[in-house]
């Protein structure tokens, strides 16, 4: 069944969806003034999806994906796309997983092929495994050195503990190691079903043509019919039970990392504008509250801004800060401050102005190419009941009043805070920074 879901009259491109047989979902925008294309089969299983035993199994697929198929080993895989001027590639995120290709448009059937190729029909063999075993083990050591990147994972485990969303995605050397070929396997066949599965299509196409393509790659590889119905968007629940209090990562580094949140909202919480309006205001850029206070007046960091995530059930929201330990005091004290001054006082008329032309500025900007409109509508088909047309969500970010970024600020910025601190900082107490 296809249906149209925009007709191009909003400023965007024609959207349109189809579902096949097996429940394998196309959704494709039309923009017929570019030469590209891009192309991206989004999964829906991420890393919070894993039990004790498959910890760290959704982003070592990611890998072994592209390790080789029946009839691609991993060079041509890569060759395959890259040797026409094209980009490959895939990311894990919570909630789901992404490969995605980039090419001309002439060659969106290679791309289609191979991406369908790879997401139904991997191999994983124990040698493959084993050879991305100790690639994973580099990419958790790299990522490990990088304090600005700890400090956000030490935050999500402070704030939701041991749990799978406060967990890092790309698990750790203990789980890593622990992971056999036939867990993996296992995984694999589990949720890397057409049920499961979005591909999105952006650029100069046609959705005929890409959900003949599409339908021609999933039957090569036995992998389309019977009658199953795409799996429901991941939505709604009562939410994770979140934790207060500071997580200090003690190392001889020469800049402190900080970052002081809460949980925030869900991604189909109507308060998300408001929060998002809020969030722009207090830390979106060069003129919020933030980094006036603390960079511009004082002089204390180089890197502070504020930022909201979303999930089905849940969300975070967060200030980070990257200052000398020395003045990791005076930075708290402030972010603190300002927080408590949205709550009583929030913003001028001018500060929203400010913070809702930065929502769609960046909102707008962030769809000029082919990639960020295949990302948009692949992952709202895939996590959100309906797609929102650019319209509407601008419509919906102008409306957002000053009532409503109090309500949210008295709701989401009144909750238990947490910290986490990388830093020379043993023995140090901040307990009263969250108190």
């Amino acid at each position: 069944m296809t249906t149209t879901l925009f007709d191009g009259k909003d400023g965007a491109g024609v959207i349109r969806r189809t579902v096949l047989p097996g429940g394998l979902r196309v959704v494709t925008e039309t923009m017929p003034t570019v030469r590209s294309v891009a192309v991206g089969a989004w999964v829906g299983i991420g890393s919070r999806d894993e039990d004790p035993e498959h910890t760290g199994a959704t982003h070592f697929l990611e890998h072994l994906l592209f390790k080789g198929t029946p009839t691609r080993d991993a060079m041509e895989i890569s060759a395959s796309i890259e040797g026409i001027g094209g980009e490959i590639n895939a990311f894990t995120a919570k909630e789901y997983t992404c490969y995605y290709a980039r090419v001309l448009d002439e060659d969106l059937p290679l791309a289609i092929d191979v991406l369908a190729d790879v997401v139904t029909s991997s191999l994983i063999t124990p040698d493959d495994v084993e050879s991305e075993r100790g690639v994973i083990l580099e990419e958790i050591a790299m990522h490990d050195d990088d304090p600005s990147d700890v400090v956000h994972e030490a935050f999500s485990e402070q704030l939701y503990g041991d749990t799978p969303i406060g967990r890092p995605i790309l698990g750790n050397e203990e789980t890593i190691n622990a992971l056999t070929r036939d867990r993996i396997d296992e995984y694999y066949q589990r949720f890397y079903l057409p049920t499961h599965t979005v591909i999105s299509v952006a650029g100069n196409v046609s959705h005929e043509h890409v959900v003949e393509l599409v339908a021609r790659a999933y039957e090569r590889a036995g992998a389309l019919g019977g009658d199953a119905a795409p799996i429901p968007p991941r939505v709604g629940g009562s939410g994770l039970p979140a934790h207060r209090g500071v997580k200090v990562v003690d190392r001889p580094t020469e800049q402190a990392n900080l970052v002081l949140g809460t949980t925030g909202v869900s991604r189909t919480d109507d308060r998300r504008f408001a929060l998002g309006v809020l969030n722009a205001a207090l830390g979106g850029g060069m003129s919020s509250r933030l980094f006036q206070e603390i960079r511009e007046k004082r002089g204390l960091a180089y890197s502070a801004y504020s930022y909201t995530s979303q999930y089905a059930d849940t969300g975070q929201f967060g200030v980070y800060v990257g200052c000398l330990p020395s003045k990791i005091d005076d930075v708290l004290k402030i972010c603190r401050d300002e927080i408590g001054r949205v709550v009583s006082e929030g913003f001028t008329e001018e500060e929203i102005l400010r913070g809702k032309g930065q929502m769609r500025g960046g909102l707008v900007l962030g769809l000029e190419d082919t990639g960020s409109r295949m990302s948009r509508i692949g992952k709202s088909e895939l996590v959100y009941d309906q797609l929102m047309s650019v319209d509407e969500v601008l419509q919906r970010i102008d409306a957002v009043t000053a009532d409503d970024i109090a309500e949210v600020a008295g709701d989401v910025l009144t909750r238990p805070l947490t910290l986490a601190v990388i830093g020379p900082f043993a023995g140090k107490d901040f307990s009263a920074a969250v108190s």
